[in-house]
């Protein structure tokens, strides 16, 4: 049953590190991305707003990282402007959607996405992303933190490894106030 209720006005999809870099490490990622593909339609169609996080390090941001932060090595090989930095083609952003480029693992702290959230009044984030153990469990907590409704899309995320991802989903997410829903259950409560 499904008794998830969402204000479209009021709720953003997230998707975090859709990238070719990042989402051709998924072994079977075209029914993955169907199904992100999916949910925006859903999302799109409530007249919810889309928003895109990808990360990327400019050269100067890279020499700014400090020697002990694994962004240090990294980042070098994520330029803005590089193929594997771009959103994949299938999940390409419209033109009033929201697109912030981030330089650390979590969407908000290196990014004006809170702003941006704020400027239409947006108060619940649906998350979906590669990877649960990294853009999505940093972007949870600190949503959390800044007293966002969360939802995250199950089978809108993948980790490398399944037994973190069921962990996160199971227990981790949903102690941090989240709900964890399929995306056919936010689907069908946006119908």
């Amino acid at each position: 049953m499904n008794d998830l209720q969402l204000d479209p006005a009021r709720t953003a999809l997230l998707i975090m590190d859709l990238q070719q870099g990042i989402l051709s490490r998924h072994p079977d990622p075209d029914p993955f991305v169907a199904g992100l593909v999916r949910a925006r339609q859903a999302a799109r169609d409530a007249g919810a707003t889309v928003g895109y996080v990808r990360v990327a390090l400019t050269a100067d941001e890279v020499a700014q990282v400090p020697a002990s932060s694994r962004f240090a090595t990294a980042g070098a090989g994520m330029d803005p402007d590089a193929p594997g930095t771009q959103i994949d083609a299938r999940l390409a952003p419209a033109e009033d959607e929201i697109v912030v480029r981030k330089r650390r693992v979590g969407a908000f702290g290196t990014t004006d996405l809170a702003d941006q959230l704020a400027e239409r009044g947006i108060d619940t984030l649906v998350l979906t992303g590669i990877a649960t153990a990294g853009v999505v469990l940093s972007t949870v907590r600190d949503a959390a933190d800044r007293d966002y409704r969360l939802v995250v899309l199950d089978d809108g995320c993948w980790d490398a490894d399944p037994e973190v991802h069921r962990v996160l989903t199971e227990k981790v997410f949903p102690r941090s106030g989240a709900t964890v829903t399929s995306i056919q259950e936010f689907v069908t409560s946006l119908a």
